[in-house]
C-alpha cells in the first residue's frame, strides 16, 4: 500500500514551486560554490535543492527515509544529465551510518522540524569541513499579508475529506502557522550547536497558480496525499476544482511567501 509520502512524491516533484534564483548565488557566494564542493542534502524529498546545486559542486549526496521521493529525484537528475548526484535512503538520526565523504555544506529544507533539532547540528560537526556550514531555508507566510481567501477554500474541502487538522507529516506548506517550531525556533537550535554563528536572509517571491497546480501542490503534500482519499481522490479533485473556480472564475489563485535561509557556520577563534 502507497504510503502519505511516497504517494505525494511525483506531486512534489512537479508542482512545489523552486527556491529563488537568490538563495543559491548566496550559497555559492557564501560557500565559494565552485564546482569542487561536495554537499548534503539532508531531507531532500524528490531533490529540488540536490538539482539546483548540482551544477555548482562536485558531488551532491540527497538523503531522504523516503524511496520514492529519491526515485523522483534520481529520474530527474537522470533526464537533466546530473551524474554527480547520489540519492540514499536514509534519515537525519543514521546520517553517521552512510558514511559520507567530507561534506562542505549541508542544506535542510522544510524537514528540520521533523529532526531531533539538536542532535543533527552536534552530528554534523563531525562531517562538515572546518568552513563548512549548514543552511536551513523555509518558506513562511509574508508578515503582514493575510492568507489569501482561496486557501481556506482548499482547507474546507479537504476537511470534508479527511477530517480537520494536519495529517501525517504534521502541517505542512499550507498551514505554516501551525507548524511545531518555526524558522525561529530553528535558528535558536543552530545558535546553541557547534555551528553557532547563524546569519539570516529573506526575500519575498509571489507565486500564481493554475486550478491544476492548486490541486498538485494539495496532492505534494503528506498531509493530503493521493493515498489518504482511496477510492474517494477523483471525488475530492473533482470538488475541489469546483470549489476553487465558484470562488474565483478566472482559475488563477496567487500567494505570496516568505523565503527564509539561516547559514549557520562555526566561529572562529
Amino acid at each position: 500500500m502507497s504510503t502519505p509520502y511516497a504517494s505525494a512524491a511525483p506531486y512534489y516533484a512537479r508542482y512545489r514551486p523552486p527556491y529563488p534564483a537568490e538563495f543559491y548565488e548566496l550559497l555559492a557566494d557564501r560557500f565559494a560554490l565552485d564546482g569542487s564542493q561536495t554537499v548534503l542534502d539532508l531531507g531532500a524529498g524528490p531533490g529540488p535543492i540536490t538539482l539546483a546545486l548540482a551544477p555548482l559542486a562536485d558531488q551532491v549526496y540527497a538523503v531522504d527515509p523516503e524511496p520514492a521521493m529519491l526515485a523522483e529525484g534520481a529520474r530527474l537528475a537522470e533526464e537533466r544529465g546530473l551524474a554527480n548526484t547520489a540519492w540514499l535512503v536514509g534519515d537525519a538520526a543514521g546520517i553517521g551510518r552512510l558514511c559520507l565523504p567530507r561534506i562542505d555544506l549541508c542544506v535542510i529544507g522544510r524537514a528540520f522540524h521533523l529532526m531531533d533539532r539538536d542532535r543533527v547540528p552536534a552530528d554534523l560537526d563531525g562531517m562538515l569541513a572546518p568552513r563548512g556550514g549548514i543552511v536551513l531555508v523555509d518558506s513562511v507566510p509574508r508578515p503582514g499579508v493575510p492568507r489569501p481567501p482561496w486557501a481556506a477554500v482548499v482547507e474546507e474541502v479537504c476537511a470534508r475529506f479527511l477530517g480537520p487538522g494536519p495529517g501525517p507529516g504534521g502541517a505542512d506548506e499550507w498551514d505554516d502557522a501551525d507548524r511545531p517550531g518555526g524558522p525561529e525556533d530553528a535558528e535558536d537550535h543552530l545558535a546553541k550547536s557547534p555551528f553557532s554563528r547563524v546569519e539570516t536572509f529573506t526575500w519575498d517571491q509571489t507565486l500564481h497558480h493554475t486550478v491544476d497546480q492548486v490541486v498538485g501542490l494539495r496532492f505534494s503534500c503528506p498531509s493530503s496525499g493521493p493515498a489518504l482519499f482511496g477510492d474517494r481522490r477523483a471525488a475530492f479533485e473533482s470538488e475541489l476544482r469546483h470549489a476553487l473556480l465558484d470562488h474565483d472564475p478566472t482559475g488563477r489563485y496567487s500567494r505570496t511567501v516568505r523565503i527564509r535561509a539561516a547559514v549557520a557556520t562555526r566561529r572562529r577563534t
